[in-house]
Order: structure tokens, then sequence, then C-alpha cells
């Protein structure tokens, strides 16, 4: 099972980027995903994460600016992200529970990072 995540890039502050990360492999179903980031010198910390219900949580930095959404048909989950701030410079890492087989537990997985650059 593989994550890649993509869309990072260089940008101004006000403007708007879109992550995306693809699941792939031996995968039965996915249960939470989620976004995280690690900005320099500092902890990695959770940003969105969204259930296989449906259910969302955003940090408090980023609520009304950044949007998850997910595509359970294509094993796929996105990061709208608006009105960018460089506070949210930062690698930015797709996180996600899968089970690969009925009877099997779910394991986390991390994809390798994108890297988002918001200058002033």
């Amino acid at each position: 099972v593989q994550l890649q995540a993509s869309g990072g890039g260089l940008v101004q502050a006000g403007e708007s980027l879109r992550l995306s990360c693809a699941a792939s492999g031996s995968i039965f179903s996915i249960n939470d995903m989620a976004w995280h980031r690690q900005a320099p010198g500092k902890e990695r910390e959770l940003v969105a994460g969204v259930r296989s219900g449906g259910r969302i949580h955003y940090a408090d930095s980023v609520k009304g600016r950044f949007t998850i959404s997910r595509d359970n048909a294509e094993n796929r989950m996105h990061l709208q992200m608006n009105s960018l701030k460089p506070e949210d410079t930062a690698v930015y890492y797709c996180f996600a529970i899968i089970r690969t087989a009925p009877g099997n537990y779910g394991m986390n997985y991390w994809g390798k990072g994108t890297l988002v650059t918001v200058s002033s």
C-alpha cells in the first residue's frame, strides 16, 4: 500500500492550493484519512481529518480556510487551501488507516509529503 501526495508549491499569501492524496495497492477499505503538516523546527500537527463515515475535523488554525474531502470510489483525498498565510508553510503529509483484507485490522500509512511554501 502506498500513499502519494501531490499539489504542493510556492504561492503568495492570500492565494490557494489544492493538495491531493492517492492511495494504491492492496486496499480492502480505508477508515480515517487526514492531512498533517510539519513546519521547520516544529512538531508534526494534524491539519484536517475525515472519517470513513464523513465526520470532519479541522485544526483551529485552518478553520474557514481549508476544506478536506475524500473520494471513496477512487481512494483519494483532497485538501483545498484558500487564503494561505506564511505560517501555513510546511511539508504536508497524507495519512490513512487502511485495511488490506476483510479480517485485518487497519494499519497506519503515511505519504512522503509535499512542500507548501507561502511567501509574504
